[in-house]
């Protein structure tokens, strides 16, 4: 009997946890599906590594203040671990996407990027091997993937490709996927979601520095002094990166890095029903269809579609993991 309740309450422990974790993925993404925008906006008077870097260092700052105390490693070469998601997750991520922006379509852009669930649905069984996708994740890919396409060419059909754009958001996707592993890998390890962020804040800034020389990076404060600049620097410093990235790593560290990447799935819708909002931009039935698509295969997807390669991994297990990691944030 006393077994039986210990399941029970570690039962309700982790589906806790699971909730928790599938809101902090659907709040992120309700973010990062508005910072296109924001991102098109700044493009007209910043160059892209110019916004990385800008948008980067608020976020550290932020973090900084947050969680000041200095992060122990548990051992001397999980530095490794932080600085190469730094490298592809924010540094190279942010300057693939937002040069991509320039050479291609918004619509090119969110519907390739939003590719990166599967590109990590290959890389885990190799790296992370607590999880492998059932068939019905694929499923679910390819339903959500129709559905992305049909929310963005809206029925225009005007999808065209653009070589240099397309493979630029491509690599995009694959840095992403790299840095959901890696960020997976170091929490396993306990270290708390903030600390995580910001150590690899820190290492993106330290990549940047190479690109800023480079791509000729100029400050010009009286850009950063105008408002709708200032305002959009600071939501993508403060919002879409200090906290999202946060809450995103937390969602990594409680779902796993395949479920919590499907949530992608609705950045371009969200992005488009942004664009209809603050553009007034008709919503048609294509979009609804398409949206509707993207749903249902985001729901296929992340509903138990994963099977645990260690058969010894047990609930409690999983729930003791989960509140240690917890109280590290």
């Amino acid at each position: 009997m006393g077994d039986e309740l210990t399941e029970e309450l570690e039962a309700v422990i982790v589906g806790n946890h699971v909730s928790t974790g599938r809101l902090s993925a659907l709040f992120t993404i309700l973010i990062w599906g508005t910072t296109f925008t924001s991102t098109k906006l700044l493009l007209r008077f910043f160059t892209p590594i110019e916004i990385q870097v800008f948008r980067n260092a608020i976020a550290f700052l932020a973090l900084y203040l947050v969680k000041p105390q200095k992060l122990i490693l548990v051992k001397k070469w999980h530095e490794l671990y932080f600085a190469v998601a730094g490298l592809c997750g924010i540094t190279l991520y942010h300057i693939f996407e937002n040069t991509a922006l320039t050479y291609t379509a918004v619509a090119n852009t969110s519907l390739i990027v939003a590719t990166s669930p599967f590109i990590i649905a290959l890389l885990s069984p190799v790296f992370l091997k607590a999880e492998k996708p059932e068939p019905i994740f694929y499923v679910g890919f390819l339903i959500a993937m129709a559905g992305i396409a049909v929310v963005s060419v809206n029925g225009r059909m005007n999808l065209q490709l653009n070589p240099i754009g397309d493979f630029l958001a491509f690599g995009a996707a694959t840095v992403w996927a790299v840095y959901s592993i890696l960020t997976k890998k170091a929490s396993a390890h306990g270290y708390g979601a903030v600390q995580i962020t910001r150590r690899v804040f820190g290492y993106s800034l330290l990549f940047s520095l190479p690109f800023m020389l480079l791509a000729d990076f100029q400050w010009k404060p009286e850009r950063l002094l105008m408002p709708a600049n200032l305002l959009n620097l600071l939501y993508l410093g403060l919002c879409a990166s200090a906290l999202c990235f946060a809450t995103w790593n937390y969602a990594v560290k409680v779902l796993g890095a395949i479920r919590t990447s499907v949530y992608i799935y609705m950045i371009p819708v969200i992005s488009v029903a942004t664009s209809a909002i603050v553009l007034r931009e008709p919503v048609t039935w294509v979009l609804t269809a398409g949206a509707a698509m993207t749903l249902f295969g985001l729901f296929l997807s992340e509903q138990k579609s994963f099977r645990q390669a260690n058969a010894n991994q047990s609930p409690g297990s999983n729930a003791n993991h989960a509140e240690g990691m917890e109280d590290r944030l």
